[in-house]
């Protein structure tokens, strides 16, 4: 059954674009009439340094911010965050919600026999794929990574439209928001890759829209139903 609203916690390192992502993320679902509000967490800013952002979604106000605790998706941006623990959340999938999702940046599987059992329990789907790869091919560019996990999470979700990703890419880009000079840091690395930034944000749509579909689909496979109920007017 779908629910009034959701709650996605994304561990990742330092430079990674997960305050971005999340970022991107509140705007899209607002864009599409949801009510959405994101936020990031810092420890030391510096790459490769544990930092954690994340997104509230739902069709009725949300008044909560800070930590979520018992997220309905949990989004892993590198797998350090499982190998070495590079988190503030562990197990990374410590509180999450029965009938969630997990999805994994990796080339590899990285669960236990014990972290498949307690999410099998749990009915817990997990979607593990190399989407820094997925990156490199799509966008020509690692950075890029951050949009092809924007582009799972709504692929999986399925009641935001590609049109509302695409406003919240480009009112990420074509305005100055900055979180944290890890942040500026890295937009002004993102906009030396691609000489024009209208280039860059063709980009970032092509990442984000390929991984849509392809999550999506893995959606239809493995019989992930719909979370989030359909945004109403508001």
């Amino acid at each position: 059954m779908a629910k009034d609203s959701i709650k996605i916690r994304m561990p990742a390192l330092g430079g990674q674009g997960a305050v971005t992502a999340a970022h991107i993320a509140a705007t899209a679902a607002d864009t599409d009439g949801y009510y959405a509000v994101s936020n990031p967490f810092f420890g030391a800013e510096k790459r490769m340094a544990p930092s954690e952002s994340y997104a509230r979604i739902g069709t009725v106000p949300i008044y909560d911010r800070g930590e979520v605790i018992y997220p309905d998706i949990v989004m892993i941006y590198h797998p350090q965050v499982i190998t070495m623990g590079k988190s503030y959340t562990m197990p990374f999938y410590a509180g999450i919600k029965e009938n969630g999702l997990v999805i994994i940046n990796s080339d590899t599987d990285l669960l236990t026999d014990t972290d498949k059992k307690i999410l099998d329990d749990l009915n817990v789907k997990v979607l593990t794929r190399d989407f820094t790869k997925f990156a490199i091919e799509q966008a020509g560019t690692e950075l890029a990574t951050n949009m092809a996990m924007l582009g799972a999470l709504f692929g999986a979700l399925g009641t935001v439209s590609k049109s509302a990703i695409e406003e919240g890419i480009k009112d990420r880009f074509l305005k100055k928001y900055t979180a944290s000079g890890g942040t500026a840091t890295l937009d002004s690395a993102i906009e030396k890759k691609f000489k024009k930034k209208m280039d860059l944000i063709q980009k970032n749509l092509d990442t984000a829209s390929a991984a849509f579909d392809l999550t999506a689909e893995w959606c239809k496979e493995v019989g992930f139903e719909q979370m989030l109920e359909a945004p109403k007017k508001h």
